[in-house]
């Protein structure tokens, strides 16, 4: 039956990152058309603030609810009460935060004052974000994978509409406009995401005033999970964060105009690694379906078919990024011309190819250890990976090398964090007893 679970929840899953990740290279490609190589370089370098707030704002309840409904000890609809005074409060906080530095960030750490109304725009975004990814990781304790497969495709498909019918129209305004909306068009299709997540949940639903009211219980265990996972995404998103200005800062130090970095950022960021990074939603769908089967598991002290479900998790995991990395290190220009229109950025592809290897049991070693109470191991793991690259960023930048000092801490970190998180794993299995 585990077994049953287990693989149906990936193919549904992997059916439905497929449909989601051609609708989000549809609309990936049609950006890069619309706003031009300007646009995407300008985009780019807010995105890693973007990014920053937007994994923030979930506060890792996602993942902290699903394991914890996954268990099947608690009260499952007082988790969802219990968690949404932490999200609304941490929220409300980043907000104040986006406000009170957007200036700051664009102009004396971005060096571009037109990223400050799109900094700006990341605000009203993050409610809707950390709510709709809440609701997913409720259905994904239940192994329910069919609600967040739904409310992705639709949720993709109002992006791509909204896109479609008014970028161009911002864009005779300003592209400073265009940009902002591209962040903005979130807070909508976040919203239809949460509608359709909501029309999933059992019809004649009733609520006592045990489930409504948040329970302390519940609220430590939530936050026993959520602290150390945020952090882990808090160091990967500011070493994310700083990738733009301290890159910046080496090679302006070396001699490059900011013209050239800005153009050749968004060639790496926005069209060599979406490239590596394709096949990442099997990796994502087999490594969400694995977390609450392993969290049963690890309850239960079933070693054997952790073990077996995490071989089985990285084989189907290399099985598709094997093939598509020794594709795209051959034939890079011919991808590069067939979706984004341009052969920019096929050597630095070619150079990241291999090193992306590691991404693809990078996210199924990760879940197992969260799956396993090893949060704070990944966390620990991550604190390295980050101040390895971030201090060879820097340091390689101000070489006369270009962007392939970034290329080069970004593989470096990627294969280290990779080989930790395998280290201990394999620790933790071959010891019979843990808690």
């Amino acid at each position: 039956m585990k077994k049953e679970t287990f693989i149906r929840s990936t193919i549904i899953l992997i059916i439905g990152g497929l449909i989601t990740k051609i609708l989000g290279m549809i609309i990936k490609v049609i950006n890069t058309r619309l706003i031009g190589l300007e646009g995407i370089g300008l985009y780019m370098l807010i995105f890693p603030t973007f990014s920053l707030f937007m994994s923030l704002a979930q506060f890792s309840l996602p993942t902290s609810v699903s394991k914890l409904v996954s268990e099947d000890q608690y009260n499952n609809k007082n988790l969802l009460f219990s968690s949404i005074p932490i999200i609304m409060i941490f929220d409300l906080i980043l907000i104040a935060i986006i406000l009170f530095s957007a200036s700051f960030i664009s102009i004396d750490l971005l060096k571009d004052s037109r990223c400050y109304l799109p900094i700006l725009c990341i605000s009203l975004v993050l409610p809707f974000e950390a709510l709709s990814n809440m609701l997913r990781g409720y259905f994904f304790g239940k192994q329910k994978m069919l609600p967040h497969v739904i409310s992705h495709v639709i949720e993709q498909i109002v992006r791509l509409t909204l896109t479609i019918l008014l970028v161009p129209t911002l864009l005779k305004i300003d592209l400073v406009y265009a940009v902002s909306f591209l962040v903005l068009v979130n807070m909508v299709s976040e919203f239809t995401s949460i509608i359709t997540l909501l029309l999933f949940l059992p019809k004649g639903i009733k609520f006592s005033s045990d489930d409504i009211k948040p329970q302390k219980r519940n609220i430590k265990n939530i936050l026993a999970i959520s602290i150390p996972n945020t952090n882990t995404r808090l160091i990967g998103n500011i070493g994310y964060f700083l990738e733009p200005i301290l890159l910046t800062a080496g090679m302006l130090k070396a001699g490059y105009s900011a013209n050239f970095i800005t153009q050749e950022y968004g060639i790496v960021a926005g069209y060599s690694m979406p490239l590596l990074l394709l096949p990442g939603f099997f990796t994502g769908a087999i490594s969400n379906s694995l977390l609450p089967v392993i969290s049963k598991a690890a309850t239960e002290k079933n070693f054997s078919y952790i073990k077996r479900k995490l071989k089985q998790a990285i084989g189907i995991s290399l099985s598709i990024g094997l093939p598509t990395t020794i594709i795209l290190f051959l034939f890079p220009t011919f991808f590069l011309n067939l979706i984004y229109g341009t052969t920019h950025g096929g050597n630095y592809l070619r150079a990241l190819a291999i090193p992306f290897l590691f991404y693809y049991i990078e996210l199924p070693l990760a879940a197992t250890m969260q799956a396993m109470n090893l949060s704070k191991q990944v966390m620990f793991d991550n604190i390295l990976g980050i101040i390895l690259k971030t201090s060879l960023l820097y340091f390689l930048s101000s070489w006369r090398i270009g962007i392939y000092g970034f290329i080069i801490a970004s593989s470096v970190n990627i294969v280290v964090v990779s080989i930790s998180h395998f280290i201990h794993v394999k620790k933790r299995l071959i010891q019979p007893n843990y808690s």
